[in-house]
């Protein structure tokens, strides 16, 4: 039986892609701050729950705790929680805006890989799975004929971007985890107030696909539903 921990898996791209992979047969532990929420979302799927903030350091340690007790390792690993930042035009930007998204985009998805990976290593094929954006490609935002160009948000698309080399460091440093970024497209979700022109159900396929790669599997790419792209 997998294993399969995904943060901020209580709706969204989080949910729906619990939902596929409990369908494929994997123990998946629901991640997510609000333990209502939460409990009523595992409860739903047929999953574990977990209480889960990615920004407080007590809690992933104590999630983590839980996890080594109730299960003894860790195969897929999703870092699905994210925020959409600020909203601010640029130059309205501040450090302590540019702190807030970073402490969930970013060092909440360092927090729970540190304090997940001894469980990871514990797995025979273990997967981490980052969820960045097509916001965070430096190719794409370049390209005046993509649409990510004429999106123009300081604090989370770096943090995106900041994602994906995150992502590719831990895939040299642990060349036995499989770690891959993916990008699920503009997806419909709380974080575009649904405004997004793909379905969850499209958004989380590329997710999905990444968690169960397996041992022989890429590592150290980011993906979208097309395949690896260039970043």
């Amino acid at each position: 039986m997998t294993t399969t921990l995904i943060t901020g898996a209580n709706k969204g791209l989080g949910f729906e892609t619990a939902r596929h992979l409990i369908e494929a047969g994997h123990t998946v532990y629901v991640g997510a701050r609000d333990a209502h929420r939460g409990g009523e979302a595992a409860a739903r799927l047929g999953a574990h729950f977990v209480q889960l903030d990615v920004t407080d350091e007590d809690s992933v340690k104590s999630a983590a705790e839980f996890l080594r007790a109730d299960a003894g390792r860790l195969d897929v690993l999703i870092n699905n929680a994210g925020i959409v930042g600020a909203r601010k035009p640029v130059g309205e930007v501040t450090g302590a805006d540019m702190l807030t998204t970073y402490d969930t985009n970013v060092f909440g998805v360092v927090r729970v890989t540190h304090a997940f990976l001894p469980l990871l290593e514990a797995s025979d094929a273990p997967v981490v799975v980052n969820v960045s954006s097509g916001l965070g490609s430096l190719a794409a935002c370049a390209d005046p004929s993509r649409v990510e160009f004429q999106v123009t948000v300081l604090d989370y698309n770096s943090s995106k971007t900041a994602l994906v080399m995150v992502t590719s460091q831990y895939a040299k440093a642990f060349p036995t985890v499989r770690f891959n970024a993916v990008d699920p497209g503009y997806t419909a979700t709380d974080l575009n107030g649904h405004q997004g022109t793909q379905t969850i159900e499209e958004g989380a396929e590329i997710i999905v696909r990444m968690a169960s790669i397996g041992a022989d599997g890429p590592t150290g790419g980011f993906f979208d539903k097309t395949g690896p792209v260039v970043w």
